[in-house]
């Protein structure tokens, strides 16, 4: 068991670079067979042990050879800089996997599948997300720049939802599917064209999704 309790509500906005939908929700192998992304998450509240976590951002860059269970995977993540040092201490252990019960979260599962960890980066992050409309703005300068917004009918041009609902995940419970777009500079280098992108609400804990 972990020894120390954290949780947090947070919201987050991954664009990778599957189809709409995304394959790995559905156990499905990669679009095209490997695996990248970018995912930003603003927590609303929080804590790890005594170490308050409102207000905080972080951002995470990963890229897999081939899908994410296959592993080889390398990571690069950036906290936000107004962090203090006990707070990036404490976000650097949960997005680690570290405190967190084998399987319970999307960060004690990435950890397990990654070869190569890019030192961590502390710099300002400009984070805009509404979920219910399904957009977002990430930016991270030098590192990495990305928006996401509503999926378009291909004859309207009207505004598609459609949600992924997962009562059994270890990311999200419900996810707004949308669109995106990212170019990711350093020290993980790739592009993303209207490829997959979810809008999410989060209470996660050491233990898992709070439902």
């Amino acid at each position: 068991m972990p020894d120390v309790k954290w949780a947090m509500k947070a919201r987050e906005f991954i664009n990778c670079n599957c189809a709409y939908g995304c394959p790995c929700q559905f156990n499905a192998m990669p679009t095209y067979g490997f695996c990248q992304a970018v995912a930003g998450m603003e927590i609303e509240s929080g804590h790890h042990g005594d170490t308050k976590l409102d207000g905080l951002r972080f951002v995470g860059i990963f890229s897999w050879p081939g899908a994410i269970h296959q592993g080889g995977g390398e990571a690069a993540v950036i906290i936000d800089e107004r962090a203090t040092e006990a707070q990036r201490g404490a976000l650097l252990r949960i997005l680690g996997g570290l405190d967190t019960e084998p399987g319970a979260t999307i960060f004690q599962v990435f950890s397990t599948t990654l070869e190569k960890f890019h030192d961590p980066i502390f710099a300002p992050i400009e984070f805009n997300i509404d979920v219910d409309a399904r957009t977002s703005q990430l930016h991270v300068e030098g590192i990495t720049d990305g928006r996401g917004e509503p999926i378009r009918n291909p004859v309207t041009g009207a505004a598609h939802q459609a949600r992924i609902d997962l009562p059994h995940g270890f990311e999200y419970a419900i996810a707004e599917v949308g669109r995106g777009w990212t170019k990711a500079t350093g020290p993980i280098k790739f592009e993303l064209a209207d490829t997959h992108s979810h809008f999410a609400n989060l209470h996660l804990t050491q233990s898992g999704i709070v439902h």
